[in-house]
């Protein structure tokens, strides 16, 4: 590894902890005072940096409570993920792609777990400052955008490619399904066990066959 190589990625190493502390003491002071009881400054003074410093990462409080959409998933396991599909014929769907959007799923799985503690932070303050949702709505949509995108660039095919839009609706939709259920009051089961329950559940259901309805027949009927 070179000088450059590790001079990148202790700056980028420590960028990252300067989100995250900022991102924790605004969620902090949040749950303590409210959205409206504290300033930027506060956070500028407990984390020990600049105004500047904090709107080059946040252009707002809000921002800073909810954190970066690019934060939840590794760059390395995107691109892992990516490369799965590079032995398939561009424009095609792969034949590993379920298979391997369970396994990428259960990878953040793992963070799910490493992040355990700053999640029910999160989920404390919306109870707390519930107008945050809509901020939630916007960073988790575009999650799923950019999520729609690496799918699409592993396969070879427009982002609106309708496997490609299925893939994201139906994982985004399991992934959120496992979590409400994980950070529900009395639940003891794990995070993955969850994720792979639900995951199952609509791999049965959807290799069901079906038949598609003739409408000549709804016609005639008539």
């Amino acid at each position: 590894m070179t000088n450059g190589a590790v001079t990148s990625g202790l700056r980028e190493r420590k960028r990252a902890a300067t989100k995250g502390a900022i991102t924790s003491i605004a969620r902090n002071l949040t749950a303590e005072r409210g959205l409206n009881g504290y300033t930027v400054e506060e956070v500028c003074d407990v984390a020990g940096i600049s105004r500047r410093t904090f709107f080059n990462y946040f252009p707002t409080k809000e921002d800073a409570i909810i954190g970066h959409a690019e934060d939840d998933i590794p760059a390395d396991v995107i691109e892992e993920f990516v490369a799965g599909g590079a032995d398939s014929p561009a424009g095609e769907i792969s034949a590993t792609l379920f298979r391997d959007l369970v396994r990428l799923s259960l990878r953040l799985a793992e963070g799910m777990t490493a992040s355990e503690e700053e999640t029910r932070q999160l989920i404390g303050v919306v109870h707390k400052e519930p107008q945050l949702i809509l901020k939630i709505i916007g960073v988790t949509e575009q999650r799923e955008a950019q999520f729609a995108r690496d799918v699409a660039r592993r396969e070879g095919v427009a982002p609106d490619h309708p496997v490609v839009q299925m893939a994201v609706v139906l994982l985004s939709t399991i992934a959120r399904k496992s979590s409400m259920a994980y950070f529900s009051d009395g639940n003891t089961r794990s995070y993955r066990d969850l994720l792979l329950e639900n995951i199952a559940a609509a791999s049965l259901l959807f290799s069901q066959p079906f038949d598609i309805p003739d409408p000549t027949a709804a016609e005639g009927q008539s």
